[in-house]
Formats: structure tokens, C-alpha cells, sequence
């Protein structure tokens, strides 16, 4: 599946965005999906991940309490809600989609990769 992320951009700590991740795929609710983040000169990290109904989700630790993973399966979307963001989270966004639906919260079993969006935190 073609994944396309969208929606990053420069914001002042304690901001919000809202990354949005869109496929051109029939079987798009057939794809758990989540997303990762890599900031400059670290490894690739996992932030969130929603199962293929939607009504399972799975947080890092950095991210529950401030983001929030949703997707509507109508649109062949999928959203990341960035709130009480921090220089910290500073990063290019990721999404990806793992055909066999399971939640992993690691970068291995996920087939489908965007080409991120990058996400400035900064005064």
C-alpha cells in the first residue's frame, strides 16, 4: 500500500498539529497502522498504533496523554493528533501499515512505509 503523510510543519512548544497519513488502497481496513518518528541523528522510534477497526490503539510512553492515533477507514486515512507538543517531538513523522493487523510497537512486521512529514517544535 501507498501511504502519503501530510500536515507537519513549524510549532511553538506547547502547540498541537494534526499529521494525517492517506493510501490509495481498496483494502486499506484490512491494515493495521501506526506511526514512527525519527529525530536528527537518532533511531527510528515508535509513537502509536490503531488496529484495523480502529478500537484498539497502543502508545509509547512519550506519546500517551498527548497524542492521539485515529483513522476512518471511508477515507483511507489515518491521523495523529500532536498536542502539548515539546522541542523534544521534534522529528520526521512516519506512518506505516502492517498487513497481518497485528499492534507492534517495533518497526519490524510493518511492510508499508510513507516518506514522512517533518515536525519542528521551536520558539
Amino acid at each position: 500500500v501507498q501511504l502519503v503523510e501530510s500536515g507537519g510543519g513549524l510549532v511553538q512548544p506547547g502547540g498541537s498539529l494534526r499529521l494525517s497519513c492517506t493510501a490509495s488502497e481498496r483494502t486499506f481496513s484490512t491494515y493495521s497502522l501506526a506511526w514512527f518518528r525519527q529525530a536528527p541523528g537518532k533511531e527510528l522510534d515508535f509513537v502509536a498504533a490503531i488496529s484495523r477497526s480502529g478500537d484498539s490503539t497502543y502508545y509509547a510512553a512519550s506519546a500517551a496523554g498527548r497524542f492521539t492515533i485515529s483513522r476512518d477507514n471511508a477515507k483511507n486515512a489515518v491521523y495523529l493528533q500532536m498536542n502539548s507538543l515539546k522541542p523534544e517531538d521534534t522529528a520526521t513523522y512516519y506512518c506505516a501499515a502492517d498487513d497481518t493487523g497485528l499492534l507492534r510497537g517495533m518497526k519490524d512486521g510493518y511492510d508499508s512505509w510513507g516518506q514522512g512529514t517533518q515536525v519542528i517544535v521551536s520558539s
